[in-house]
């Protein structure tokens, strides 16, 4: 009997030494699961933090872009509201009008090249001599009305 009482006690304390082998294991393993878990915490905190402050930069650059169209937007609209923009759109649209004319109607073109090439020189001599002097001095008025201000023709 006194053998089995040694062969219990060797027994016992040795799986006392495999019970406390193996606790100190798992607490190691506790121990390394936990500041793992810390790390990812760490991790995942600055990624949101990095996120939300590159969120936050593009939410500002949005509002400023929306506002700089908004002010070009404006610009863009009263450099067309400025003197001289609707004339300038007018004869365009005149210039597009005796373009089609020239072509549809066979007796317009000639009396218009004419007419033309008479425009052009006395425009050309309001430049030189005396006549340009007394043009500045007495305005004339002419029998077409090239340019109406009425509301109803401008173009936008």
């Amino acid at each position: 009997m006194q053998n089995f009482l040694i062969g219990l006690g060797i027994g016992v304390v040795l799986a006392i030494v495999l019970v406390i082998i193996m606790s100190t294991k798992r607490h190691r393993e506790i121990l390394a699961s936990n500041k793992e878990t810390a790390r990812l915490k760490r991790m995942l905190t600055d990624r949101m933090d990095l996120e939300s402050e590159g969120l936050t930069k593009l939410k500002d650059q949005n509002e400023d872009l929306k506002k700089q169209t908004e002010n070009l937007r404006i610009t863009v609209n009263s450099y067309s509201q400025k003197p001289g923009r609707k004339e300038l759109a007018r004869l365009q649209v005149y210039q597009l009008a005796v373009d089609r004319l020239t072509i549809n109607s066979p007796g317009f073109g000639a009396a218009w090249q004419a007419a033309l090439k008479e425009s052009e020189i006395e425009f050309q001599k309001t430049y030189v001599g005396v006549q340009p002097f007394i043009k500045r001095l007495i305005p004339t008025k002419t029998e077409a009305n090239v340019l109406p201000r009425t509301v109803d023709t401008e173009v936008e």
